[in-house]
């Protein structure tokens, strides 16, 4: 939640002050939307108990405005041998909290979520914007077993000390020997 009243607007120098000025009356000609789904909210929602409009204190910012990066990961299943085949290939575009340093060291944990599940980690590298893992793991796993979990990546810095910062998941319902590639984008951990 951000409060849009400060007089430093970043990322908004091409649009007018004014547009995000919530303490003037609400423009006519502006439509609400929810940040998740893009779909105009009621005007109802707009209105207190009396019908009067509310400027509105607060906005919640959707994932474009706060971009954590992206992690891709390719995936493979080879059921001759049972064996899935998880390759971490690189972080892009990754941000992490000030308070994680200047270039901590950062890994992937991933995790099948299997009753028993099964963890691996990369090893850890240098913190920049674009990290390359290139690290492949193999796990001996029916695909049957498979097809109900989900892949779940912790991007962690090991350095100065071990702290998650961002993670993001895949659902495993689709495995082949088709070797697929997947960019997924990495949100704020999970309290």
């Amino acid at each position: 939640v951000s409060d849009l009243r400060s007089s430093a607007l970043p990322g908004s120098l091409d649009v007018s002050r004014s547009m995000f000025d919530l303490r003037s009356p609400p423009h006519r000609s502006m439509k609400r939307y929810d940040s998740v789904s893009s779909v105009p909210s009621s005007t109802s929602s707009r209105k207190d108990s009396q019908g009067s409009n509310r400027s509105l204190d607060t906005i919640t910012l959707s994932g474009d405005e706060r971009d954590f990066g992206r992690l891709n990961v390719k995936l493979c299943y080879i059921s001759s041998v049972e064996q899935i085949w998880i390759t971490v290939l690189h972080c892009k575009d990754l941000c992490w909290p000030s308070s994680c340093g200047e270039n901590p060291r950062i890994c992937v944990k991933g995790t099948l979520t299997l009753p028993k599940p099964v963890h691996f980690k990369s090893s850890a590298k240098e913190g920049s914007s674009d990290i390359e893992f290139m690290e492949t793991f193999v796990f001996a796993i029916k695909l049957q077993s498979l097809q109900a979990v989900r892949l779940v990546f912790k991007i962690q810095t090991q350095t100065p000390r071990k702290k998650t910062i961002g993670e993001c998941s895949l659902a495993l319902q689709e495995l082949s020997s088709q070797e697929s590639s997947h960019w997924l984008d990495i949100s704020p951990p999970s309290k």
